[in-house]
């Protein structure tokens, strides 16, 4: 039996975990295997109720989990909070840091039910389907900061390991394999020391992995390309402040942020989550979309072990996208609540073997 932790988190995030625990209970009862389920608290939710964002506890439960599930994480009361332990963001970066979640993996695909709300042209968007790989536990997010005595100067280090970008370029070079063996490299290594070391490091790892072709982009093509010509893309591996930006502004192709999944790998355990933040502003509406909590969930079962319930998952999910059980951002005009969407992929799952093992 495999235990999965869930942290509902803040705003929409226990709406939509909820569907998403639905529906990898289907997947269990379908296919013939068992899944526990614990529960912790983060973020805003956390500091309301213990005064911190990552609490002890929630780091010892996730400590012992397999794989980890977290709905969303802030409140807007906390926005612009200086103290640490007031802000509800340090409680992810704490368990990414705690867990040492070192890659955060987001696919990006196009889904042909759902084209017309990219705000892309669809002869631009036809064919994509890539995924990046982000480095998530060093650089400038991690590095030392601070601001000189008088408040006029600020400096944010940035520093980056072979061993730190070996790990991660090791995923990316296995997931090209899988794939059509391409792979990018977006750095900036025509300014930058940490970007030069990652071209070395991930070029000299290329001799292992010979049928990969290896290519390059400065960080500033690479943003501009993937609203160009985001078909040319496969596997694109970055570093973390490179990675946030490029997986956002590739986050909008899709044409809703509710259809994007993702997860972070670490040394022993991953957290899966949807790529969407708390939007508080549909909080108890049962309004919100769980389809990338739900393809987080299926992320989650293929990591476990359960590749043929994944796939189930993808497969009912394109069914309730092309019968247009879908929530309000996707289908505005006859839109389906959030439990009603989730209930329907569960179904679909259920469904999907004819017969169920005890």
């Amino acid at each position: 039996m495999k235990n999965i932790l869930v942290l509902p988190g803040d705003g929409i995030g226990p709406e939509i975990t909820v569907e998403a625990v639905k529906v990898m209970k289907a997947a269990a009862e379908a296919y013939g295997f068992k899944l526990s389920f614990d529960y912790a608290r983060i973020g805003a939710d956390a500091i309301i109720k213990d005064g911190n964002p990552l609490p002890e506890q929630t780091v010892e439960k996730a400590d012992k989990a397999d794989a980890i599930l977290l709905g969303a994480v802030g409140l807007p009361q906390f926005d612009g909070e200086k103290d640490p332990n007031r802000r509800p963001e340090m409680g992810l970066l704490g368990i990414r840091k705690k867990m040492q979640l070192y890659c955060n993996i987001r696919p990006i695909r196009i889904y042909d039910t759902i084209k017309h709300l990219s705000p892309l042209k669809e002869e631009i968007i036809n064919g994509t389907n890539f995924v990046i790989f982000r480095e998530l536990t060093g650089g400038i997010y991690f590095g030392e900061k601070g601001r000189s005595e008088d408040g006029q100067t600020a400096y944010d280090d940035c520093s980056y390991s072979v061993h730190e970008i070996q790990r991660i370029a090791k995923l990316a070079y296995e997931e090209a394999m899988r794939r059509d063996k391409k792979l990018l490299l977006a750095d900036k290594a025509n300014v930058l020391e940490t970007s030069r070391l990652w071209r070395e490091t991930v070029t000299a790892m290329n001799k292992e992995y010979p049928e990969v072709t290896l290519e390059y982009q400065y960080i500033d093509n690479a943003a501009m390309q993937v609203v160009m010509r985001p078909s040319q893309f496969s596997v694109i591996v970055t570093e973390n402040m490179f990675g946030d930006i490029l997986s956002d502004e590739a986050s909008v192709i899709i044409g809703s942020l509710g259809m994007l999944p993702s997860a972070s790998y670490g040394i022993k355990t991953a957290l899966f989550e949807p790529s969407h933040g708390s939007y508080p502003q549909a909080m108890g509406k049962n309004s919100a979309n769980p389809m990338a909590t739900i393809l987080s969930a299926a992320m989650l079962l293929q990591y476990i072990g359960y590749e043929q319930a994944a796939k189930a998952i993808e497969a009912a999910i394109d069914v309730a996208l092309t019968q247009k059980i879908c929530t309000i951002d996707i289908n505005p005009a006859h839109p389906a609540s959030t439990s009603a969407v989730g209930d329907f992929i569960a179904q679909q799952v259920y469904a999907s073997v004819s017969v169920k093992v005890n």
